[in-house]
């Protein structure tokens, strides 16, 4: 019989409370996931600032996306993983059958399956997720480091939607945790990486992991001329990823590209937003102007991947550690724009 379990439960704006909660048990084809390592993120820090989520979540909900940890137990049916098996159980599972399925856009699913759940001790992991995106953790990366194949595999996504090649020029606007993942990702595949970020630690953080020139807005007159002024004849970088979410950086990303050059506006913005682009200049240059969403199980596998390759600097991602009765104020300190990057939560 199941006992109960400390869990992260969000209501609202603002509002997550730590509460008691029922001990999920595994049916038919699902595992029960005792989480070892759930780490924060921008996605759960909009959620918990906005109280709502396009996507993934109706409140009250359980909350937390990113995590790793070991089998608990197994339901009936369930022959790939057994308890005491440590794995990467990823926050989604598309169908295959509908027709963004079938049309190669899995991360579009008709009935894209998710899963919260990651503050907490236990987590059940739905069947179609073990079928398809629950993944073991090699035994050299540990829980910590394996915790960041969600946001990471949405990143190489967006880099392949990008068609970053090697020696491409690439701005990254924004030093978040998912910038700083786009900065290094990108860093590993020989992409010529130009960080635009706005915090002096940021500034730090972006050339360790890879930057070979960094911006810091605040202490530049123009930063779209400063990121200009780096490329051959300030002709304007080849690719511009948008990493903020916000009005006046998807403009910057327009401007910051090349003529023939790409824009991925990566960051999502809260409903409702507006943005206005020179539509002369768009046609005129001839600038291809795209957005990435989410993942899918292949990019999560090579997303894990690329973790466990001794060249990926994982560590320099996680910067604090949490029971999980701190997580509100974790994410209040997240709020006021401190130095950390991603905190990991200990339930």
């Amino acid at each position: 019989m199941a006992t109960g379990m400390q869990a992260a439960v969000l209501y609202g704006k603002e509002d997550v409370r730590i509460e008691d909660v029922e001990r999920p048990l595994p049916r038919a084809g699902e595992i029960v996931v005792r989480v070892n390592a759930a780490l924060t993120c921008g996605t759960d820090l909009k959620t918990y600032r906005r109280g709502y989520h396009a996507k993934m979540l109706n409140m009250p909900a359980l909350f937390g996306h990113e995590l790793a940890g070991v089998v608990a137990a197994v339901g009936e049916g369930v022959s790939a993983f057994r308890p005491g098996t440590r794995v990467v159980a990823l926050n989604s599972a598309p169908c295959d059958r509908c027709y963004w399925c079938q049309h190669g856009q899995q991360n579009l699913c008709e009935d894209l399956l998710f899963n919260n759940g990651a503050y907490a001790e236990w987590i059940r992991v739905p069947a179609r997720i073990v079928e398809k995106n629950t993944l073991e953790i090699p035994p050299h990366v540990t829980d910590e480091h394996a915790a960041l194949t969600e946001p990471l595999a949405c990143v190489l996504r967006g880099l392949e939607e990008s068609r970053a090649q090697r020696g491409d020029t690439m701005a990254v606007i924004g030093a978040g945790p998912i910038g700083l993942l786009m900065i290094h990702a990108a860093a590993l595949a020989g992409v010529q990486v130009i960080a635009v970020v706005k915090h002096d630690q940021q500034v730090s953080a972006a050339r360790r992991l890879g930057a070979q020139h960094v911006v810091q807005m605040i202490k530049v007159k123009d930063a779209i001329a400063a990121v200009r002024a780096l490329t051959p004849d300030r002709r304007g970088v080849d690719i511009a990823i948008e990493a903020v979410a916000l009005p006046l950086t998807w403009q910057w990303a327009v401007d910051m590209v090349r003529r023939g050059g790409l824009v991925n506006f990566f960051g999502g913005p809260a409903k409702g937003t507006r943005v206005d682009l020179d539509t002369n200049h768009l046609h005129y240059n001839d600038i291809e102007l795209k957005a990435s969403f989410h993942h899918t199980p292949a990019v999560c596998r090579r997303a894990l991947a690329l973790i466990a390759n001794p060249k990926f600097e994982a560590d320099a991602f996680i910067t604090g550690h949490a029971p999980l009765r701190d997580l509100v104020s974790v994410f209040q300190a997240m709020m006021r724009r401190t130095n950390e990057i991603k905190t990991v939560i200990l339930p």
